[in-house]
């Protein structure tokens, strides 16, 4: 065989094999097993550890990131088999790794078909932040008594500072007890993953657009969804552009709100919209809400 039809009969066996990885579940799995090694990275980062030069300590990032895709796996997975119950056909979930401080964008899932009405509406769009939400609580409940409060010296500070949700604030309130202004509390990563899951619980649950927070306020109110999607987008580039403007706020609020700008704040209508929500759907609905107010935070991060 000529080198010619050697190569080209070689390319063609790599072709179909790249093909055959980058279908369902092959993307998948690789995409996860990418996550994996980018939240271990990060994980054994927060612990002190340069991967460059101590690869065997790299283990170090194993308790950061097992808290964190435990709760992205939950919250997807609750997605993919509440959809599947309801003949949505959904895709496995897409992890997105990211060389960043935790290692992630998160991950998503996809909708072939079409919602049949305002209920599977509602339950799949609830379904993955109230799982989510649940495991993110754990792991506070497992990290926050590991983590390390220590008194901070006058003139001395710092580092990252995470801010406070209700939810995130009482737990620490119950956890740790009432601290003085001057403490500093070094969480624990299996904290910080579960600081983390409460934040990407209040993200999805914005009532704007196809976010999962769009989707349980398009079930609760219908059409009238609209004008809650705009007034929230709206506080939120407020805000934002507050957090620009004075250097008290959050920027990223910014940020994220011209992204939804741009993604749309409207919902496409199930094939059946009129059917009603039972009370027992109802009370899921606004739970959902209460969830989104409990992990809202104003300032998630500081300098």
């Amino acid at each position: 065989m000529g080198l010619g039809r050697l190569i080209s009969r070689g390319s063609h066996l790599i072709g179909l094999a790249w093909r055959s990885v980058v279908r369902e579940p092959g993307i998948n799995i690789l995409l996860f097993l990418a996550t994996v090694a980018t939240t271990v990275g990060a994980g054994a980062l927060q612990a002190g550890v340069d991967p460059i030069r101590q690869p065997a300590q790299l283990y170090r990032g194993i308790p950061f990131s097992a808290a964190l895709l435990a709760v992205l796996l939950v919250h997807e997975f609750s997605h993919y088999f509440t959809s599947r119950r309801h003949a949505i056909a959904p895709t496995l979930p897409y992890f997105i790794p990211a060389p960043h401080f935790i290692g992630t964008f998160g991950a998503f899932i996809r909708m072939r078909g079409p919602v049949g009405d305002r209920r599977a509406l509602l339950e799949v769009g609830a379904s993955g932040p109230l799982a989510g939400v649940a495991v993110a609580i754990v792991a506070m409940l497992v990290g926050l008594p590991l983590s390390e409060v220590r008194p901070m010296p006058p003139g001395e500070g710092g580092g990252l500072i995470l801010g406070d949700s209700l939810l995130s604030w009482l737990l620490t309130r119950l956890l740790l007890g009432p601290l003085p202004e001057t403490a500093a509390v070094i969480i624990h990563p299996v904290a910080f993953a579960g600081w983390i899951g409460l934040f990407i619980t209040c993200l999805n649950l914005i009532p704007i657009g196809q976010l999962d927070g769009g989707h349980v306020m398009y079930a609760l109110l219908g059409p009238r969804h609209r004008l809650v999607s705009r007034a929230c987008l709206g506080l939120l580039v407020a805000w934002g552009a507050y957090g620009l403007l004075s250097g008290e706020g959050w920027p990223g609020w910014l940020l994220w709100g011209v992204l939804l700008m741009a993604l749309g704040v409207g919902h496409p209508h199930p094939l059946d919209p009129l059917t009603p929500l039972d009370s027992r759907r109802r009370a899921i609905g606004w739970l959902t809400v209460l969830v989104f107010i409990a992990t809202f935070v104003p300032v998630p991060f500081k300098i």
